[in-house]
C-alpha cells in the first residue's frame, strides 16, 4: 500500500504526532510525508518527500497572532499550483492532518481521503466550544481542511468518531517525579515578556523554552532551553507544573501525566479556544493573558488546582487500526459509487 500522509507544520503539535504515526502507518505500506508550512521549531525526523510553505499561523510576542506576517506568506496563486501538482492520484490512501493543499489536490484530481487529528474533531457539534461561538471560527475548522471520512482524537471521546489524543512513547513509558520546576512554553509571547512576569518568583525555578536559545542556560530563577521535542517532554515528565497554550498535544500530555496545568490561549485562535472549554471540565485553570496579576494567578494555581488525569480508552495502535477500517470502508464504498455509474451508463446506452 502506498500512503500519502499530509501534515502541517504550523506550530509542532502535528509534527510530533506525525513522529508517533509514522512507524505504525509503516505497517500496512510504504508512506510519503507532504509536510505544508514553515513555522515549526521541531527537527523533522519523518519520511518527507513533499514539501510546500503552505499556510502558516505566525505569533507575535504579546499572545496573539501576527496577521502582517501571516497575509505576506500567503499566495492563492501558488496554493492552486501546488495543489493541481500534488500526485494524491498515485495513492492507495490519503491521509489529511489539517492541510489545505492536499484538501484542494484531493478535490481537484477526484481522489477521497480521510482527515485526521484534532481539528477534524470539530466536525462534531458535541465537541466542546466556547459560550460565544467564533463562527469565522467554525467556518474555518470545518472548511479548510475537507475530506470525504474524519477520525479525530481529542481529550474525551466527545462523539463515536472521535478517539484518544496520541501520546508519545516517551511520555507513555515514563516514571513521573516532580523535581519542583515549572516547564514554560509560551510561543506566542517573547522571552522577554514571560520572563518578566517569572522573575517575581524567585524562589520558584522554571524551566522557559525559547524559540531564540540555541543552548540551556540558567538567569536568575529561569532555565533557558532550546525548543526541543525530547528536552521538553524530559522538563515535563519532571516538573510540578506545565505552563503552555491551548493546544492539544501538550496539555494532553500533561494531564496524562497528572502534572497541574495552566493555560494560556493565543489570542484569536478560536480552536485554542475551544480546546480551552474542554480544558475547564479537567479544572485547567484558564488565563485570558499575561496581565499584572499573571504572577498571582500563577501562586493561585499552584497552591489550590485540583484536576483530573485524562485516561486513555485507544492506544496509538487500536486508532491506527481504526483509520485503517474506514480507509477499507471507504475504498469499498468508492468501489460500489464506481460500478454504479458503469451500470447506470451502460443502461443508457441499450
Amino acid at each position: 500500500m502506498k500512503i500519502f500522509y499530509a501534515v502541517q507544520a504550523t506550530g509542532n503539535g502535528h509534527i510530533a504526532r506525525a513522529k508517533e504515526l509514522v512507524p505504525y502507518l509503516q505497517r500496512y505500506g510504504r508512506v510519503d510525508v507532504f509536510l505544508s508550512g514553515n513555522n515549526s521549531n521541531l527537527k523533522v525526523d519523518l519520511p518527507v518527500k513533499y514539501q510546500s510553505n503552505g499556510v502558516s499561523l505566525f505569533y507575535g510576542n504579546r499572545g496573539g497572532l501576527d496577521y502582517w506576517k501571516m497575509a505576506k506568506e500567503l499566495s492563492l496563486i501558488n496554493i492552486i499550483k501546488e495543489a493541481s501538482a500534488l500526485p494524491v492520484h498515485q495513492y492507495d490512501l490519503v491521509i489529511n492532518d489539517f492541510e489545505s493543499i492536499t484538501s484542494l489536490a484531493c478535490k481537484i484530481k477526484q481522489v477521497p481521503s480521510i482527515a485526521f487529528g484534532h481539528q477534524a474533531s470539530f466536525k462534531s457539534k458535541l465537541t466542546p466550544r466556547p459560550n460565544k461561538k467564533d463562527w469565522i471560527g467554525e467556518l474555518i475548522l470545518n472548511n479548510y481542511a475537507t475530506a470525504n471520512k474524519y477520525i479525530g482524537l481529542h481529550f474525551e471521546q466527545y462523539d463515536d468518531f472521535i478517539y484518544s489524543p496520541i501520546i508519545k512513547e516517551q511520555v507513555l513509558s515514563a516514571n513521573p517525579k516532580n523535581l519542583g520546576h515549572i516547564s514554560v512554553y509560551l510561543s506566542h509571547y517573547s522571552d522577554e515578556v514571560v520572563a518578566g512576569y517569572l522573575n517575581k518568583l524567585p524562589n520558584q525555578l522554571f524551566h522557559l523554552f525559547s524559540k531564540k536559545e540555541k543552548t540551556v542556560i540558567q538567569r536568575g530563577n529561569i532555565i533557558y532551553m532550546p525548543i526541543d521535542n525530547a528536552l521538553f517532554t524530559q522538563s515535563m515528565i519532571n516538573a510540578m507544573g506545565v505552563i503552555t497554550g491551548a493546544g492539544f498535544e501538550t496539555p494532553a500530555e500533561a494531564l496524562y501525566l497528572n502534572k497541574k496545568l495552566l493555560c494560556v490561549p493565543i489570542k484569536g485562535q478560536y480552536e485554542q479556544l475551544c480546546n480551552a472549554a474542554a480544558l475547564k471540565n479537567f479544572g485547567v485553570p484558564i488565563v485570558a493573558g499575561l496581565k499584572t496579576d499573571f504572577t498571582q494567578q500563577v501562586e493561585t494555581w499552584l497552591n489550590n488546582t485540583v484536576q483530573h488525569p485524562l485516561q486513555l480508552t485507544f492506544n496509538t495502535a487500536a486508532i491506527v487500526e481504526k483509520l485503517m477500517e474506514t480507509a477499507a470502508n471507504m475504498q469499498v464504498d468508492q468501489d460500489e459509487f464506481n460500478q454504479y455509474e458503469l451500470d447506470h451508463l451502460s443502461l443508457k446506452f441499450r
